[in-house]
């Protein structure tokens, strides 16, 4: 095995984890671990830069969103929205979304 597992008795306030190893984990700090070498990863700096990244995605899908609300709302404003299709309308009325 490449690693070794270390467990610290160590009297803390803080919340602890614990992380498993599944296949798509180990896949990801097996390519890390072979370009640190020698060094072992740390695991506090991967969860800050993960939570940072997930953070950034989701604060770049809520902008999306916001924005094209925005550019709906002024296309509702502007009227410049295609003409409605009533009988498409009473279609999807009778016969429900299709996914």
């Amino acid at each position: 095995m490449r690693h070794q597992c270390y467990t610290a008795r160590i009297p803390t306030k803080h919340p602890r984890h614990a992380i498993t190893e599944t296949p798509p984990v180990r896949a990801a700090l097996d390519e890390l671990r072979d370009e640190l070498g020698d060094h072992r990863p740390d695991l506090g700096e991967l969860v800050i830069l993960g939570a940072n990244a997930k953070l950034a995605q989701l604060r770049a899908e809520r902008e999306n969103l916001v924005e094209r609300r925005r550019e709906l709302a002024d296309r509702i404003r502007r009227g410049t929205l295609p003409p409605l299709d009533p009988e498409a309308a009473d279609e999807v009325r009778r016969s429900g979304w299709a996914r």
